[in-house]
């Protein structure tokens, strides 16, 4: 099936992390035109040689998600150099430290915040003008199961995961009646380093990362990870004219038990 991909212009956050970088590879290999960024050059050194891409089709941008100035200059960065703006895919996220509500540290709070919620907004405020203009373009937030599932401990990240998903409805209803659709995905722990984290975070050394696995995904059907070129396939979809009918619905990329 042809997606409709090639030459469209798509801005990925967080792009040279595990679920980034599958993503960046699966749009990459669609002939897409890519303006990434990450937080530190050597990153985007280390991945942009890999995508099989010339410069007219990749561009990396040193970002800091969580400034909305650096957010702006990138979004106006990648239009200028590609000439618009076709989709945008906010994916950079931290899940925070997995704490009991006494003692959760507002310092942190306002870190997951600024990444999970306020990052995917300042992409959306500058990525949706050029959607506008043109009458068509997608966005594809990368939220979570967090986003409807909540988890003891994990009320930061939860909370602002469903903050992200009430985000996404809204500007879906703002801008479908131009072309514009908007959605999320949402996977349940995903094979990365930010599951590890939350691993040990949970667990410390007193279980094996299989063992670990056997608990976070023990009421998926399939009863392992989400794999991160599956949240990178869901992307795709989210972003192309097939489902361009689709719009401020979530993805689920889990298996679990529904009551």
């Amino acid at each position: 099936m042809d997606l409709k991909l090639k030459d469209k212009v798509v801005l990925i956050t967080g792009a040279t992390g595990g679920i980034g970088s599958a993503i960046t590879r699966a749009f990459a290999a669609e002939g897409a035109k890519l303006a990434i960024s990450s937080t530190r050059q050597e990153k985007l050194d280390a991945l942009i040689p890999t995508l099989g891409l010339d410069e007219d089709h990749v561009k990396g941008f040193v970002v800091d998600a969580t400034k909305e100035d650096q957010v702006k200059a990138f979004v106006e960065g990648a239009a200028e150099y590609f000439g618009t703006v076709d989709v945008a895919i906010p994916n950079a996220g931290y899940e925070g430290k997995c704490v009991p509500i006494q003692d959760v540290d507002m310092d942190e709070v306002n870190k997951v915040y600024a990444l999970n919620v306020f990052s995917p907004m300042y992409v959306m405020k500058y990525a949706v003008p050029y959607m506008l203009k043109q009458q068509s373009g997608s966005i594809v937030v990368i939220a979570s199961a967090g986003s409807y599932t909540p988890a003891a401990t994990m009320s930061t990240y939860c909370s602002s995961k469903y903050a992200v998903a009430g985000l996404t409805k809204c500007v879906a209803n703002e801008v479908g009646a131009a072309g514009v659709h908007v959605n999320y995905i949402c996977p349940g722990p995903v094979d990365t380093d930010m599951m590890r984290r939350i691993e040990f975070d949970t667990f410390g050394d007193t279980m094996s990362h299989e063992e670990a696995e056997k608990i976070f995904a023990g009421t998926a059907l399939d009863k392992r990870y989400c794999q991160p070129e599956e949240v990178a396939f869901a992307a795709l979809y989210l972003a192309s004219e097939v489902s361009a009918h689709t719009t401020g619905m979530p993805l689920h990329l889990d298996s679990i038990v529904m009551g």
